[in-house]
Protein backbone atom coordinates (compact mmCIF):
# COMPACT_ATOMS: atom_id res chain seq x y z
CA UNK A 1 0.00 0.00 0.00
CA UNK A 2 1.98 3.16 -1.05
CA UNK A 3 -1.20 5.51 -1.77
CA UNK A 4 0.03 8.22 1.12
CA UNK A 5 -3.98 8.39 1.36
CA UNK A 6 -3.77 4.45 2.54
CA UNK A 7 -4.85 3.98 6.35
CA UNK A 8 -1.65 2.93 8.41
CA UNK A 9 -3.96 1.41 11.08
CA UNK A 10 -7.65 0.00 10.49
CA UNK A 11 -9.69 -0.87 13.66
CA UNK A 12 -12.98 -3.01 13.44
CA UNK A 13 -15.43 -3.19 16.22
CA UNK A 14 -12.71 -3.43 18.65
CA UNK A 15 -13.49 -3.71 21.83
CA UNK A 16 -11.05 -4.37 25.22
CA UNK A 17 -12.68 -5.74 28.72
CA UNK A 18 -10.94 -6.69 31.64
CA UNK A 19 -11.54 -8.14 35.08
CA UNK A 20 -14.53 -10.24 35.83
CA UNK A 21 -16.63 -11.50 33.11
CA UNK A 22 -19.36 -11.15 34.43
CA UNK A 23 -18.69 -7.75 35.58
CA UNK A 24 -15.98 -6.71 33.33
CA UNK A 25 -14.26 -3.41 33.04
CA UNK A 26 -14.81 -1.83 29.56
CA UNK A 27 -11.88 -0.15 28.32
CA UNK A 28 -12.81 -0.02 24.86
CA UNK A 29 -16.44 -0.43 22.75
CA UNK A 30 -16.76 -1.32 19.33
CA UNK A 31 -14.43 1.52 18.07
CA UNK A 32 -14.05 1.45 14.22
CA UNK A 33 -11.68 4.26 12.93
CA UNK A 34 -8.84 4.40 10.05
CA UNK A 35 -5.61 6.36 10.98
CA UNK A 36 -4.21 7.61 7.60
CA UNK A 37 -0.96 8.04 6.33
CA UNK A 38 0.53 11.42 5.63
CA UNK A 39 -1.71 12.70 8.32
CA UNK A 40 -1.55 13.86 12.41
CA UNK A 41 -4.00 12.96 14.30
CA UNK A 42 -4.77 13.61 17.92
CA UNK A 43 -6.18 11.04 20.41
CA UNK A 44 -8.02 13.27 23.40
CA UNK A 45 -10.48 12.21 26.25
CA UNK A 46 -10.85 12.71 29.55
CA UNK A 47 -8.93 10.16 32.38
CA UNK A 48 -9.61 6.48 31.72
CA UNK A 49 -11.67 7.24 28.57
CA UNK A 50 -9.74 4.49 26.89
CA UNK A 51 -6.94 6.11 24.88
CA UNK A 52 -3.81 4.22 26.13
CA UNK A 53 -5.69 0.95 25.44
CA UNK A 54 -6.15 2.04 22.02
CA UNK A 55 -2.66 3.30 21.85
CA UNK A 56 -1.78 -0.20 22.88
CA UNK A 57 -3.86 -2.77 21.41
CA UNK A 58 -2.76 -0.62 17.53
CA UNK A 59 0.70 -1.41 18.85
CA UNK A 60 -0.12 -5.07 20.05
CA UNK A 61 1.23 -4.59 23.50
CA UNK A 62 -2.33 -5.89 24.78
CA UNK A 63 -4.78 -7.87 22.51
CA UNK A 64 -8.35 -6.76 21.74
CA UNK A 65 -11.31 -8.93 23.26
CA UNK A 66 -12.99 -8.51 19.96
CA UNK A 67 -12.81 -7.08 16.86
CA UNK A 68 -10.09 -7.15 14.15
CA UNK A 69 -7.07 -4.60 13.42
CA UNK A 70 -4.53 -3.94 10.51
CA UNK A 71 -1.00 -2.94 10.58
CA UNK A 72 -0.85 -1.49 6.98
CA UNK A 73 -2.03 -4.63 5.70
CA UNK A 74 -0.86 -6.71 8.21
CA UNK A 75 -3.79 -7.93 10.94
CA UNK A 76 -2.52 -7.93 14.58
CA UNK A 77 -5.01 -9.48 16.28
CA UNK A 78 -4.40 -13.39 16.71
CA UNK A 79 -0.64 -13.28 16.82
CA UNK A 80 1.25 -14.52 18.97
CA UNK A 81 3.78 -12.56 21.04
CA UNK A 82 7.10 -13.36 19.04
CA UNK A 83 5.04 -12.13 15.60
CA UNK A 84 3.34 -9.08 17.31
CA UNK A 85 7.12 -8.12 18.38
CA UNK A 86 8.89 -8.20 15.00
CA UNK A 87 5.79 -6.56 13.72
CA UNK A 88 6.28 -3.63 16.00
CA UNK A 89 9.71 -3.05 15.26
CA UNK A 90 9.22 -2.74 11.55
CA UNK A 91 6.18 -1.49 11.49
CA UNK A 92 5.88 1.37 14.88
CA UNK A 93 7.60 4.12 16.09
CA UNK A 94 7.25 5.28 19.50
CA UNK A 95 8.14 8.89 20.95
CA UNK A 96 7.18 8.92 24.72
CA UNK A 97 7.11 11.88 26.85
CA UNK A 98 9.83 10.57 29.26
CA UNK A 99 12.25 10.76 25.74
CA UNK A 100 13.17 6.70 26.33
CA UNK A 101 17.34 7.07 25.20
CA UNK A 102 19.11 4.24 26.78
CA UNK A 103 21.69 6.60 29.30
CA UNK A 104 24.80 4.89 28.36
CA UNK A 105 24.20 4.83 24.60
CA UNK A 106 25.13 8.12 22.65
CA UNK A 107 22.71 10.05 20.75
CA UNK A 108 23.63 8.07 17.44
CA UNK A 109 23.48 5.02 19.19
CA UNK A 110 19.98 5.74 19.99
CA UNK A 111 19.26 6.24 16.95
CA UNK A 112 20.13 3.08 15.66
CA UNK A 113 19.23 1.08 18.31
CA UNK A 114 15.93 -0.25 16.69
CA UNK A 115 17.99 -1.49 13.57
CA UNK A 116 20.29 -3.40 16.12
CA UNK A 117 17.55 -4.62 17.90
CA UNK A 118 16.01 -6.36 14.73
CA UNK A 119 19.33 -7.95 14.20
CA UNK A 120 19.88 -5.70 10.79
CA UNK A 121 21.73 -2.81 9.75
CA UNK A 122 20.49 -0.19 8.18
CA UNK A 123 19.74 -0.12 3.86
CA UNK A 124 21.76 2.48 2.03
CA UNK A 125 18.48 4.18 1.40
CA UNK A 126 17.97 4.13 5.15
CA UNK A 127 21.27 5.37 6.04
CA UNK A 128 20.46 8.59 3.44
CA UNK A 129 17.47 8.97 5.97
CA UNK A 130 18.73 9.20 9.08
CA UNK A 131 21.46 11.52 7.18
CA UNK A 132 18.77 13.43 6.39
CA UNK A 133 16.55 13.70 9.44
CA UNK A 134 19.52 14.32 11.52
CA UNK A 135 20.63 17.34 9.46
CA UNK A 136 17.33 18.44 9.46
CA UNK A 137 16.51 18.07 13.34
CA UNK A 138 19.71 19.99 13.62
CA UNK A 139 21.41 17.05 15.88
CA UNK A 140 25.15 16.21 13.57
CA UNK A 141 27.11 18.01 16.42
CA UNK A 142 24.98 16.03 19.29
CA UNK A 143 25.67 12.51 18.03
CA UNK A 144 28.24 11.69 19.73
CA UNK A 145 26.86 12.99 23.01
CA UNK A 146 24.73 11.29 25.84
CA UNK A 147 21.06 11.84 26.38
CA UNK A 148 22.54 13.06 29.72
CA UNK A 149 24.51 16.14 27.46
CA UNK A 150 21.55 16.87 25.89
CA UNK A 151 18.31 19.30 26.30
CA UNK A 152 15.12 18.10 26.67
CA UNK A 153 14.30 19.66 23.36
CA UNK A 154 17.66 17.93 21.85
CA UNK A 155 16.42 14.36 23.48
CA UNK A 156 13.28 14.15 21.98
CA UNK A 157 14.68 15.06 18.46
CA UNK A 158 16.58 12.16 18.86
CA UNK A 159 13.74 10.12 20.05
CA UNK A 160 11.98 11.21 16.98
CA UNK A 161 14.60 10.73 14.55
CA UNK A 162 15.02 6.99 15.69
CA UNK A 163 11.24 6.51 15.88
CA UNK A 164 11.35 7.78 11.84
CA UNK A 165 14.68 6.11 10.95
CA UNK A 166 12.64 2.61 9.75
CA UNK A 167 10.09 4.74 7.85
CA UNK A 168 7.26 2.23 10.05
CA UNK A 169 3.97 2.45 9.28
CA UNK A 170 2.28 4.19 12.31
CA UNK A 171 4.40 6.55 15.17
CA UNK A 172 2.36 6.54 18.40
CA UNK A 173 3.69 9.54 20.50
CA UNK A 174 2.65 9.74 24.35
CA UNK A 175 2.60 13.07 25.33
CA UNK A 176 5.53 13.69 23.47
CA UNK A 177 5.58 17.11 24.84
CA UNK A 178 4.56 16.58 28.04
CA UNK A 179 8.30 17.28 29.73
CA UNK A 180 9.19 20.47 27.44
CA UNK A 181 8.83 23.75 27.92
CA UNK A 182 6.49 25.74 25.92
CA UNK A 183 8.72 26.60 23.16
CA UNK A 184 10.83 23.56 22.57
CA UNK A 185 6.88 21.53 22.96
CA UNK A 186 6.14 24.03 19.67
CA UNK A 187 9.27 22.65 17.88
CA UNK A 188 8.74 19.10 18.56
CA UNK A 189 5.08 19.61 16.99
CA UNK A 190 6.17 21.32 14.36
CA UNK A 191 8.53 18.51 13.37
CA UNK A 192 5.77 15.77 13.72
CA UNK A 193 3.44 18.27 11.44
CA UNK A 194 6.48 18.21 8.93
CA UNK A 195 7.15 14.16 9.18
CA UNK A 196 3.43 13.85 8.38
CA UNK A 197 2.22 15.94 5.51
CA UNK A 198 6.01 16.00 3.55
CA UNK A 199 7.53 12.91 4.85
CA UNK A 200 3.87 11.21 4.76
CA UNK A 201 3.95 9.56 7.90
CA UNK A 202 0.86 8.41 9.89
CA UNK A 203 0.98 10.02 12.73
CA UNK A 204 -1.30 9.27 16.38
CA UNK A 205 -0.31 11.42 19.41
CA UNK A 206 -2.40 10.76 22.73
CA UNK A 207 -2.46 14.21 24.85
CA UNK A 208 -4.34 16.07 27.33
CA UNK A 209 -3.06 19.60 25.93
CA UNK A 210 -5.32 21.81 23.70
CA UNK A 211 -2.81 23.59 22.30
CA UNK A 212 -0.80 20.80 21.07
CA UNK A 213 -4.05 18.91 19.60
CA UNK A 214 -4.46 21.85 17.69
CA UNK A 215 -0.76 21.06 15.46
CA UNK A 216 -2.68 17.85 14.78
CA UNK A 217 -5.33 17.49 10.91
CA UNK A 218 -7.67 15.67 12.84
CA UNK A 219 -8.57 14.81 16.47
CA UNK A 220 -10.05 11.64 17.87
CA UNK A 221 -12.10 12.62 21.00
CA UNK A 222 -13.00 9.63 23.44
CA UNK A 223 -15.18 9.04 26.40
CA UNK A 224 -15.82 5.76 28.45
CA UNK A 225 -14.16 3.37 26.01
CA UNK A 226 -15.99 5.12 22.58
CA UNK A 227 -14.88 7.70 19.94
CA UNK A 228 -17.48 10.25 20.18
CA UNK A 229 -16.48 12.81 17.59
CA UNK A 230 -13.93 13.62 15.24
CA UNK A 231 -12.88 17.16 14.92
CA UNK A 232 -10.61 18.93 12.42
CA UNK A 233 -9.51 23.00 12.41
CA UNK A 234 -9.89 23.36 15.76
CA UNK A 235 -7.83 25.73 17.98
CA UNK A 236 -7.02 25.44 21.25
CA UNK A 237 -9.88 27.29 23.10
CA UNK A 238 -12.60 25.37 20.85
CA UNK A 239 -10.45 21.95 22.21
CA UNK A 240 -10.08 23.20 25.70
CA UNK A 241 -14.23 23.94 25.65
CA UNK A 242 -14.89 20.57 23.46
CA UNK A 243 -13.29 18.68 26.78
CA UNK A 244 -14.83 20.87 29.19
CA UNK A 245 -18.43 20.16 27.84
CA UNK A 246 -17.31 16.59 27.61
CA UNK A 247 -16.20 16.29 31.20
CA UNK A 248 -19.55 17.83 32.06
CA UNK A 249 -21.69 15.42 30.02
CA UNK A 250 -19.86 12.46 31.50
CA UNK A 251 -20.14 14.11 35.29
Amino acid sequence: MNNVSAPAVTLRNVSRTYGDPTNPIHALRDVSVDIRRSEFTAIMGPSGSGKSTLMNVVAGLDEATSGQIWLGQNPIVGLGDTARTILRRTNIGFVFQSFNLVPTLSAEENIRLPFVLAGRKPTADQEAWIEHLVIALGLRDRLGHLPSELSGGQQQRVAIVRALAGRPTIILADEPTGALDTRTGREVLTLLTTAAREYGQGIAMVTHDPVAASYADRILVLADGRIVGEYRGLNPRQISDLLINLQEVSA
